[in-house]
């Protein structure tokens, strides 16, 4: 269904004045340095914890952070596990820090863990998608970037020479998709928006050109205990993509800019959970984040 969106004029693109009249409407709706920061602070004992870089966006300034391994070893595979991209995707943020105070430490021994809990706090706090820029972070983790959220976490890992074995990006699709973001985005770029089937259920996106297809099915797997697997629709896609196992697409990770698509990890995956739904819960969902990430672990354990 189309649906009309009251900033810009239907067919032409966002200028800078209908960007700010979109960044006017946005306010804070949570708090960053309670939700996130304090719990960081609470990893110190067991992690060493770094920051990255820092968000200026008009009076405020928002630290970033990154929780590693405090006994770094050259020979381990490394994992980047990270969350908030899209900072309104909750469980993506909070399952990246629930993995870290309870799951985290059974992995240590077999692997150098690096989790950047959330990229983009400018969003959570918002419940946004987009930066104040009004632009996509998860569309923008390539060499020339617009999004401060991605040169930063990018410009770490360069630095510190981190190229991971796997990585875990860990997203929600909720209903705002179709009732918000998706129709902003057809404002923004003057395109007509068509909404799409948001699947009930948990699911995950591949990169095609590293699809591993054992990975993928070891995370379903170890997800499915915890919370429902989303089926495919009346065309056999999720989201519009094909279908190519339970609960799997495929995107083309780099090209789109994708943050799956930001390091040449062999084992690659996005995570979806749909909070939304009327048979799961908010607890739930952080949970399936983090079985996602042990099943991910478990199975590249066996791998590398």
């Amino acid at each position: 269904m189309a649906q009309d969106y009251p900033i810009g004029t239907p067919g032409e693109k966002w200028d800078d004045t209908n960007k700010q009249q979109w960044l006017a409407q946005q306010e804070k709706q949570r708090d960053y340095a309670n939700d996130v920061i304090r719990r960081i602070d609470h990893l110190r004992e067991q992690f060493d914890v770094e920051t990255y870089g820092e968000l200026i966006y008009d009076d405020k300034t928002f630290p970033l952070f990154v929780v590693r391994s405090r006994n770094w070893r050259v020979n381990n595979p490394t994992v980047l596990v990270t969350g908030g991209v899209h900072g309104y995707e909750t469980s993506g943020v909070h399952g990246a820090l629930y993995f870290l105070e309870t799951e985290a430490v059974n992995h240590l021994s077999r692997f150098n863990i690096l989790v950047a809990p959330c990229i983009s706090p400018w969003g959570y706090e918002t419940i946004n998608r987009w930066n104040p820029d009004a632009v996509d972070p998860n569309r923008s983790f390539v060499s020339d970037s617009r999004a401060q959220e991605c040169e930063l976490i990018m410009t770490y890992l360069d630095k510190h020479q981190i190229n991971p074995d796997v990585h875990i990006d860990l997203h929600e699709t909720t209903d705002t998709d179709n009732s918000e973001f998706r129709p902003a985005k057809a404002a923004r770029d003057g395109t007509t928006n068509t909404n799409w089937n948001i699947p009930d259920g948990f699911y995950l996106v591949a990169d095609k050109q590293r699809s591993e297809p054992g990975f993928q099915r070891a995370i379903i797997e170890t997800v499915k205990p915890v919370t429902h697997i989303a089926p495919a629709d009346d065309e056999g896609c999720l989201i519009g993509a094909p279908m190519v196992q339970e609960g799997v697409i495929e995107y083309e990770a780099k090209p789109l800019g994708l943050c799956m698509g930001m390091t040449d990890a062999r084992f690659v995956t996005t995570t979806e959970v749909y909070p939304d739904s009327a048979n799961t819960n908010s607890v739930e969902c952080v949970d399936a984040q983090v079985a996602a990430v042990r099943g991910a672990l478990e199975y590249a354990a066996k791998e590398l």
